[in-house]
């Protein structure tokens, strides 16, 4: 059975943090992995749920190349995520810049905006100038694309992600 490939502990991180147990809760301490299952190595996620006990797992397929970490965060390599879509991952940033606060954290947040506007990049296809609409999967991905499209065109895209960039003094 394939397993969608988490890239790097950050973006499995993310992952996790935007899917939460049933009882609604993302309050998990988790334990990871390696793991075999059916012959397959996967990193394997196990945790209990704070808010109401739940046993919780998730397991993710490896990258065919380790991503090593250049700084924080490190969501993946040069390849689009298979575990978030493009409107995923703009929200991620838009939520992230939006909270970034004025003192304190505003240089990690405002760099994690950043990175994920730098993978919705991922999905601009070579010689296209913007995300195609068959990249947006999730229910949330799609919404955040049919609110406003050209968010998605690259040129957009490259401004904002320079502009975080200056924001956060990378």
């Amino acid at each position: 059975m394939p397993y969608s490939i988490a890239r790097s502990r950050d973006e499995a991180q993310l992952y996790l943090d935007l899917h939460p147990c049933a009882c609604g809760s993302v309050d998990t301490d988790w334990d990871s992995g390696l793991a075999s299952v059916e012959g397959e190595l996967v990193t394997s996620y196990e945790g209990r749920c704070a808010a109401c006990g739940a046993e919780r797992e998730h397991l993710f397929g490896l990258p065919a190349r380790e991503v090593t970490p250049t700084g924080f965060p490190t969501f993946g390599g040069a390849e689009p995520s298979e575990l978030l879509d493009p409107g995923e991952w703009l929200w991620v940033a838009d939520l992230t810049a939006g909270n970034a606060p004025m003192e304190g954290d505003r240089r990690q947040a405002l760099s994690i905006a950043r990175a994920a506007v730098e993978e919705v990049i991922k999905f601009v296809p070579p010689g296209q100038d913007e995300v195609p609409e068959d990249a947006f999967w999730s229910e949330r991905g799609r919404a955040v694309r049919a609110a406003e499209p050209g968010r998605f065109r690259l040129d957009r895209l490259l401004v904002v992600r320079d502009t975080y960039r200056e924001l956060a003094g990378a």
